[in-house]
């Protein structure tokens, strides 16, 4: 093969989505390398459609091109005498083209007879564009060219180039920056790094030594190509020479332009445009980078992102292929038409709908447009224009023009004012910062969308749209709304999605037909001036900056999120009198409620959906019974302990999700909601759930159903044990769903569930059930999902199992089953079966008696994993039995797509299903390379395999490498099992040549794994869209190429764990998480589009994303294998983490977005480290995202890694030799496992028991914690955390909670270095909580950062260690140990002396310090039972002490020698002013400015002035400006009226200035408070007394009213 920069190279195969219509049919018709054609004759080569003789004085003959025959025609480009060097490395600026005058002169005839020119002009029997146009004219006999003949321009549908147009650009371009080609140049050169020298001194000689030099691929119309090099800095006018010398073979033939593809669509290259630089930017916009040499990529194929071809003008489908059965609604999209189609032009006027996106089009012919009498909508998207056609302008009776996704950076000269009847105007994904002065005049605009634009503020023109209904300006730079926004008074909707808006203005309470305003995503603090709108019915205000919601709604909100904020409080300020508010749907979740205030509850009488999960709500108010409209509750993630009571008066509550709670019951009176369908209250410590009183006899119930053969719903007339369907709660027949999964619940819990006759799905995993009563499937007949995992079920009851034939899913997975009954393949239409990790150890052969799969056709999905005892061999005593079928394979699951046999024994000769694009097939071991994992999916709602997983052992045949990857999406929308299995059997090869081309002595994995995604992708791009990858039908070659490959795509995740180091590589929303500890780290990136950094990306590459969170309103997520459609805005780029692994990691959970958006990363941690095996954990991680709503497709694998390391056994802790409480009572409260109420608690490791002996005591206390709980808000919400987190360190440190007191703990510790280890951890963690914006805004808790690290952030807890052997008593009313003695008084007392955010310890502790962790001292009498956990983990934190000294205790006589030690990372805490003063205001949230002060005390004076009948108005400051002259003679008119008081306020005021102190601003606050409060009291007695002077009487429900408002005063 010659080489790329000297000839031209064949391509095998052709894109199909590359290539017309006319070149496909006219392929059928020819051999693939048919020889040249031969050249037309002569007398045919211009032949025109009229005798020229008739054309006198409109075309010149001379001007008319020479013929030539004897150069070469176009050839197929694989001839070796056709090789060339194109080489065009000299190329920098120059000029092209002549002065060229126009053949037409003068055509007009006499009388009104118009004559179109001649435009069929033929060749070689192809329609060139009009546009084509012909050599300049020759020189008269003086030389020069004559100029001075009349002149006669053509219609502009003629398509004719005017005068020097050829060099002029046109009014689209693909050029993103206005920046000049030397600067970038030199942009690209500063940002060349090492590794990148080396890359381009490998390659010197491929780029011929020139640094400055790209390679760029050109195709010719027959897929053959030619790859030139060039500058950025050359133009298409530059190359074009060079390109007539290489490509263009037959000078002959009808001119060439070099035309550009990418995006769905093709345009013709502008002279000015540069090739390289296109190729630069489009490559570093999908994910290349420098190092990968840019100047080199553009020689491959790279098609999938773009592809230039030099071929002639003719541009998009030929005429006569261009048929439309209708005129009125006309689409042209992506049809690559440069000029309206001429059928068009008869039936112009009765065009109402004209869609020209993603066509090349420069510009719309004026005369068309004016024979669109009718045209009423006009689309020009998509379409790369820099400017508006100049046309649009005369559309007299357009409504709806539509300029979205192009370039354009004004429209001063759009002139859209002319168009006097626009109506929309879609503006979205350009480049605009301004509008032009012209815009008021559009007075009919009534939607104006100007989202994804660079505007920094909102234009004023836009306040003067006065008729203007719909405004969009979601994803700009808006750091502020103007006032004159309150102006557009008929704005119905208001959009400004993903801005960095602080404050709506006070002005907008003017917007009083205002229905939607779409907020979220910004940095609000308050909404409550558009929650008062009187047409306000939808306001969403997620993801922004409140921390209260004290607002008052609207009479017409339906709708309020406010998801995702810092509220602490709800306080709902009372709306008019006599009037019910009216929503219907509120959302609070993510925020942090600790309380719903009972009276702003009981006032949402109309509400519909109440959504308040993940916050801190302890219980709920039982006024949640009045909500008598209440349709949907969900409450989970809170930490709610029982459910209101008043929750049975809800008859229309459909839907209960309280999963994630401390639930411990059920409440009765829930059988009592008639209506309700779905119950979710999965993790929670619920142990029963009692029947209402009287409704029905349990026992009798029971034995009904599950103890006799009578039903429990029979209704057998005269028996007096008979229960009718009238006695049933009303709960039995409405629920549907239930789902109790994590719960406490027993055998003997299970009762009231035979009364649910209704059931569909039923969720009882991991709870303790060990038998299920006999009959428990009798009354269960509706079944269709019934989950079982996670019990300790022995056997499973076989009683009625064949009758419930509806069952379609069964998961059994994490039991004890040894056997499974052969009544389960009577359940014909299961589809769904898990029984892995059980003891399985049956004969399958024995179909007689137990189950065999091959009698339940319809499985898709089997799982039988972790069945170690399992063995699957053909019967060869029986091999002829039942029709000859052999029982150990599989062939009659003909639907089988998942099929789980890892762990599972074999037989040699077993017919194991091969794996394919719909079907995957796991027969490895649950070992790679020393670490066991487990791995579990589901199929969900899909027919087909949407997700793959990979792991390789032994990676490159090395002991120290292996693979876990994931390929795939969560839905079955916009999947495809082909796309994922390209992925999964393509990865390892890519990802082995890449590292390969690294060498032995380069580490940089990263770019590795960077460059096999990128390369992937490609791949995968030439595999989808070869005819070679799968025989098609003729019909689907190029239907399902275009249309179904572009709009799939898949994310994927790899984990590459090399000796010790895990490099983590992810494209999508597959994210990868490791537990360190007990603490979940996210060591990968989730790909969101609302991600500002994301949307930031995506904007450069020309994509928006819409208000809903899509990339071009398209895709979910902003990196992805392919949607090449959207390529480089959707590209596989992926974020590369590496991870160095130490003893301190235990695992790594991989999941798709199935897991992860249902469950949080710290409870998928919680949940795996509970259990040892990975498969058991995986697969409960699977069931737990199944509970809490997950419905696609979910894969999670979960890898202990801390197999890799040594396992050090500790020692066994030694108790005191002589105990002070008898052995026996020590050994039950050490056994004594109490009842734990939390359940993020409950899923940790057991508590240890009480310690004994030698033991060391913390104690631990919250600076200012008085003061915060009086003032502060937040604070109950910040106690929540706060305590969590002290439980769940002292969990994961080994140590025993011995008492709380308020704030305070009371900690003990087997060892030392495990309570040194805990408070470490603690003053770690604290810094990264969440805590409530109240805490962070007060100076207890504010961020304090020293030198970019922060060491302090929230509440600040002061800590003390001691060791020592105190007395140790159980508490007779707790049963938990307790502590006394001098020791235990030292310990308080050692922590009494430190400050916020300080670890005190005594000597003792020191010593052991200096022992175990500095190597400084001897070892102590208790050195060897220090556990090496804690030692690593202290050693990792690192340790910086500060000696004190000796220093008095309180109450000791004896000092104490004292240290202060912080975590290395904190030591600059010690540097800090100590915070000991006397509480002030500080401590509350927000404090006042003098200035806010200053205007609070204007309005105390105004309202104390106004209570005396007068009113005040402020002293105008006197200047010696004419400005404030002109503003004095205004206003003289004011103090001539009797009742006016002008004065300066401070003579009324308290003194106040910037060196106000705290307390004194806040005595100022309360004084003006008071005098505010009298003030309307007085207006409010002179109201009433004005009212019954005009009345003649006194008005005794007004006086009530009134004195109702004042008693708080008057008292």
């Amino acid at each position: 093969m010659p080489s790329p920069d000297l000839s031209f190279h064949p391509t095998p195969t052709t894109p199909p989505g590359s290539v017309s219509k006319k070149e496909r049919s006219a392929r059928k018709k020819k051999a693939s390398y048919a020889p040249p054609p031969v050249p037309p004759p002569k007398e045919s080569l211009y032949a025109l459609d009229t005798n020229l003789n008739e054309m006198d004085g409109i075309v010149d003959l001379s001007v008319l091109p020479p013929t030539n025959f004897e150069s070469n025609s176009p050839g197929s480009g694989f001839d070796s005498s056709h090789r060339s060097s194109s080489d065009v490395s000299s190329m920098q600026y120059g000029s092209v083209g002549t002065s060229q005058h126009s053949v037409f002169s003068n055509p007009f005839l006499p009388g009104n007879q118009r004559r179109l020119a001649p435009g069929a002009l033929a060749y070689d029997g192809r329609r060139i564009s009009p546009k084509a146009r012909p050599p300049a004219p020759t020189p008269n006999g003086s030389g020069e060219v004559d100029r001075e003949s009349p002149s006669w321009i053509a219609p502009e549908s003629w398509a004719v180039e005017k005068e020097g147009g050829e060099s002029q650009a046109p009014a689209y371009s693909s050029e993103e920056e206005e920046v000049t080609p030397a600067k970038q140049q030199q942009q690209l050169q500063q940002h060349q790094s090492p590794q990148t020298s080396q890359v381009r001194s490998k390659k010197k000689r491929t780029s011929r030594g020139s640094r400055g030099l790209y390679k760029v691929r050109i195709y010719r119309a027959n897929n053959s190509y030619h790859v030139v090099s060039c500058d950025l800095n050359v133009t298409v006018a530059q190359l074009t020479p060079q390109l007539n010398k290489k490509l263009l073979l037959d000078p002959g033939v009808e001119p060439h332009k070099l035309h550009l593809k990418e995006r769905g669509r093709e345009r013709v290259l502008a002279p000015t445009e540069r090739p390289a630089d296109i190729v630069r930017r489009r490559l570093a916009q999908a994910g290349y980078d420098v190092a990968d040499g840019l100047d080199l990529l553009g020689a491959d194929d790279i098609q999938f992102l773009l592809k230039f071809v030099y071929k002639s003008n003719a541009l998009g489908p030929p005429e006569e292929e261009m048929q439309f059965d209708t005129f009125d609604l006309v689409d042209l999209t992506s049809r690559s038409l440069r000029a309206v189609p001429v059928a068009l032009y008869g039936h112009a006027e009765a065009i109402v709908s004209l869609n020209l996106s993603r066509n090349p089009m420069l510009e719309i012919p004026l005369d068309f447009i004016q024979a669109c009498t009718t045209l009423r909508e006009l689309r020009l998207s998509h379409m790369a224009l820099k400017k508006v056609p100049q046309s649009v302008r005369h559309c007299q009776t357009l409504q709806w023009l539509d300029l979205s996704c192009n370039r354009i950076a004004d429209l001063e000269d759009a002139g859209l004012q002319h168009i006097p009847q626009l109506r929309h105007l879609k503006l979205q994904n350009n480049r605009m910062d301004k509008l032009p002065f012209y815009f008021p005049h559009l007075r009919e605009l009534r939607d104006l969308n100007i989202s994804n634009n660079k505007f920094l503020r909102l234009p004023a023109v836009v306040c003067e749209l006065r008729s203007l209904v719909d405004l969009d300006a979601s994803f700009n730079s808006l750091t502020e709304l103007p006032d004159e926004l309150g102006q557009l008074s008929q704005l119905d909707h208001l959009i400004i999605v993903g801005n960095q808006v602080s404050k709506i203005p006070d002005a907008c309470a003017n917007l009083h037909n205002l229905r939607v305003l779409d907020c979220r995503r910004n940095h609000i603090t308050d909404i409550s001036v558009v929650c008062r709108l009187p047409k306000i019915e939808q306001l969403l205000a997620d993801h922004n900056s409140m921390h209260a919601l004290d607002v008052s709604f609207g009479p017409a909100l339906k709708q309020l999120d406010g998801s995702h904020n810092d509220i602490t409080q709800l306080t709902l300020v009372p709306g008019p009198l006599g009037l019910p508010y009216a929503l219907t749907t509120l959302n609070l979740s993510y925020a942090k409620l600790s309380t719903l205030d009972d009276l702003a509850l009981a006032q949402l009488t109309a509400l519909e959906v109440l959504l308040i999960d993940h916050n801190s709500i302890r219980s709920l108010p039982d006024s949640l019974g009045g909500l008598s409209r209440l349709k949907h509750l969900s409450c989970s993630n809170n930490h709610l302990y029982a459910l209101p009571s008043t929750v049975g008066r809800l008859q229309w509550l459909e839907t209960l999700e309280a999963h994630n709670n401390d639930l411990s019951e059920l409440p009765m009176s829930l059988w009592n909601c008639s209506s309700l369908q779905v119950i979710n209250v999965t993790s929670n410590v619920i142990s029963t759930w009692s029947l209402p009183p009287g409704s029905i006899d349990l026992e009798v119930a029971v034995s009904h159903a599950w103890g006799s053969s009578v039903s429990l719903l029979s209704e057998r007339k005269g028996s007096s044990s008979s229960i009718t369907g009238s006695a049933l709660p009303a709960l039995a027949s409405s629920l549907e769903k239930l789902y109790v999964g994590e719960n406490s619940l027993t055998a003997d819990s299970l009762h009231p569930l035979a009364l649910l006759k209704e059931l569909r799905v039923l969720n009882l995993s991991f709870n303790n059930i060990q038998q299920l009563p006999t009959s428990f499937f009798r009354n269960l007949t509706q079944l269709r999902e019934l989950y079982l995992s996670g019990n300790h079920i022995a056997a499973i009851p076989t009683e009625n199992l064949q009758h419930m034939t509806n069952l379609e899913v069964l998961f059994l997975n994490g039991n004890k089953l040894q056997t499974l009954p052969r009544e389960i393949s009577k359940l014909t239409k299961l589809s769904v079966m898990d029984v892995g990790s059980n003891v399985l150890k049956y004969n399958i052969n024995n179909w007689e008696f137990d189950w065999n799969w091959n009698f339940n056709t319809n499985l898709r999905y089997l799982n039988l994993s972790g069945n170690k005892r399992l063995e699957i061999k053909p019967d060869m005593n029986h091999r002829q039995s039942r029709n000859q079928q052999q029982l150990s394979d599989f062939s009659s699951l003909t639907q089988l797509r998942i099929l789980g046999l890892m762990d599972v024994t074999i037989g040699m000769q077993t017919n194991i299903p091969d794996e394919s694009e719909d079907r995957r097939v796991r027969t490895s071991m649950a070992d790679v390379n020393g670490m066991a994992y487990g791995i579990a999916d589901t199929l969900g709602m899909t027919e087909h395999l949407t997700m793959i997983d990979l792991v390789q052992p032994n990676f490159r045949a090395s002991h120290e490498e292996a693979i876990f990857a994931m390929f795939g999406r969560a839905s079955h929308i916009a999947s495809n099992n082909r796309l994922t299995k390209f992925l999964h059997d393509s990865f390892l090869r890519v990802f082995a040549e890449e590292l390969a081309k690294l060498g032995p002595a380069s580490n940089d994995v990263p770019a590795a794994l960077r460059r096999s995604f990128l390369k992937l992708n490609k791949l995968l791009h030439d595999y989808l869209y070869s005819t070679s990858g799968r025989k098609m039908s003729h019909v689907s070659a190029s239907a399902m190429n275009q249309t179904i490959h572009d709009k799939i795509g898949a994310s994927g995740i790899v984990l590459y764990i090399v000796h010790r180091t895990l490099y983590v590589a992810n494209a999508g929303n597959a994210l990868a998480v490791i537990s360190r500890q007990g603490i979940a780290h996210l060591i990968s990136r989730k790909h969101d589009p609302f991600d500002r950094r994301e949307t930031a990306r995506i904007r450069a590459a020309e994509g928006w994303v819409s208000p809903k969170g899509f990339v071009n309103d398209e895709i979910d997520v902003s990196r992805s294998f392919g949607f090449y459609y959207l390529l480089p805005v959707v590209n596989p780029q992926p974020d590369v983490f590496r991870y160095e692994l130490n003893p301190q990691d235990e695992f790594v959970i991989v999941g798709n977005r199935g897991l992860w958006d249902y469950v949080s990363y710290q409870t998928a941690v919680d949940i795996a480290r509970k259990e040892r095996d990975p498969m058991i954990a995986a697969q409960k991680l699977r069931d737990f995202a199944i509970s809490y709503g997950a419905e696609g497709t979910t894969m999670i694998m979960v890898i202990k890694v801390s197999d890799l390391f040594p396992k050090n056994l500790p020692h066994e802790l030694q108790l005191s030799a002589d105990p002070v409480i008898p052995p026996d009572l020590l050994w039950s409260l050490a056994n004594k496992k109490p009842r734990i109420i939390n359940r993020d608690i409950s899923r940790l490791d057991d508590e240890v028991p009480p310690p004994t002996g030698h033991l060391a005591l913390v104690f631990t206390d919250i600076r200012n914690s008085t003061h915060l709980w009086e003032v502060n808000p937040g604070m109950q919400s910040a106690m929540v955390l706060h305590n969590n987190l002290l439980r769940r360190q002292l969990r994961f440190c080994r140590g025993y909670e011995v008492k709380t007191e308020g704030d305070a703990f009371m900690c003990s510790f087997p060892t030392t270095l495990a309570a040194l280890w805990w408070c470490m951890s603690v003053q770690m963690e604290l810094l990264k909580l969440s805590w409530p914006l109240e805490i962070l805004e007060c100076e207890d808790g504010k961020e304090i950062v020293d030198k970019g690290i922060v060491i302090a952030r929230g509440l600040s807890l002061r800590m003390g260690i001691h060791c020592g052997q105190p007395v140790c008593e159980p508490d007779p009313v707790t049963g938990r140990m307790d502590y006394f003695g001098p020791m235990v008084n030292r310990a308080a007392r050692v922590n009494a002396v430190a400050a916020g955010g300080q670890i005190m310890c005594s000597a003792d502790v020191i010593k052991e310090i200096n022992a175990r962790i500095l190597d400084a001292g001897p070892d102590t009498e208790f050195s060897y039972l220090q556990p090496a956990a804690a030692i690593e983990a202290i050693r990792a934190m690192g340790v910086q002490i500060f000696p004190v000294g000796e220093v008095k205790l309180k109450g000791l006589e004896v000092p104490e020698n004292l240290s202060v030690l912080y975590p290395a990372s904190l030591a600059a805490r010690q540097t800090l002013e100590p915070f000991e003063s006397a509480p002030t205001a500080s401590g509350s949230r927000v404090q006042f400015s003098v200035e806010q002060m200053r205007e609070l005390g204007l309005l105390c004076v105004r309202l104390e002035t106004l209570a005396m009948s007068r009113v005040f108005r402020p002293a105008p400051v006197r200047k010696g400006s004419i400005a404030s002259a002109s503003g004095q003679s205004r206003g003289e008119e004011v103090p001539d009226l009797p009742f006016v008081i002008r004065d300066d306020p401070s003579l009324y005021l308290p003194v106040m200035d910037e060196a106000s102190s705290d307390a004194h601003l806040t005595t100022v606050l309360h004084s003006l408070s008071l005098r505010i409060d009298n003030a309307l009291t007085k207006l409010a007695f002179m109201y009433m007394t004005d009212v019954e002077r005009a009345r003649g009487g006194p008005d005794h429900e007004m006086r009530d009213k009134i004195m109702e408002l004042c008693r708080p005063i008057l008292l």
